[in-house]
């Protein structure tokens, strides 16, 4: 299996780790690209740079519209973004695709292969909402980083692995990841 893991700019680089470190854990090839403010935000929030992540999977640079995951006929399994800007959401929901990350997501879109944005912004304007419903009305799905409280955690690490776990969920990756609910006890 080989999953795209797209990283923009907007806070939550925690997400894209924690993902990223999950499948590489279930042995999923990964390929990663990130914008910009992605790097900026994922070495500001979590201490990570580009060579800390080469590690887990291929890293190709936002503007190289001719990488392997620019293509329809390249194999990929899906792909997530996270976090997703409220920017990269409407570009991917207007079908812009002029960044390699951008283009990844159409691809995803065009190939009907799944396509999930975490998306990490409150509140919300009604621009931002009509995008999440044309992106899920085009295929992808929108998944807010909104961790549930229910399995009582007590630690980041619980709150982002219960979202880690859902993002695996939605790529039909089976895991445990996360604790799952079990009913009212």
């Amino acid at each position: 299996m080989r999953i795209v893991v797209g990283i923009t700019g907007a806070s939550g680089a925690v997400y894209a780790y924690a993902l990223i470190n999950a499948l590489h854990r279930l042995s999923v090839d990964i390929e990663m690209v990130a914008s910009d403010m992605g790097w900026r935000v994922l070495d500001f929030e979590c201490g990570l740079s580009r060579s800390d992540l080469a590690n887990f999977g291929n890293i190709h640079e936002n503007d190289d519209l001719f990488a392997p995951i620019s293509s329809g006929s390249y194999r990929c399994d899906g792909m997530v973004v996270a976090p997703c800007s409220m920017n990269t959401l409407g570009a991917m929901a207007n079908g812009i695709g002029d960044t390699l990350l951008l283009r990844a997501a159409s691809v995803m879109l065009k190939e009907r292969r799944p396509l999930v944005a975490v998306t990490r912004e409150t509140p919300l304007n009604l621009i931002q909402i009509e995008n999440m419903a044309r992106l899920a009305r085009a295929g992808g799905c929108v998944m807010p980083a909104s961790p549930g409280f229910y399995t009582k955690p007590t630690e980041i690490w619980q709150l982002v692995g219960g979202m880690v776990g859902r993002l695996l969920d939605s790529l039909g990756i089976v895991n445990d990841v996360a604790p799952r609910w079990q009913g009212a006890r």
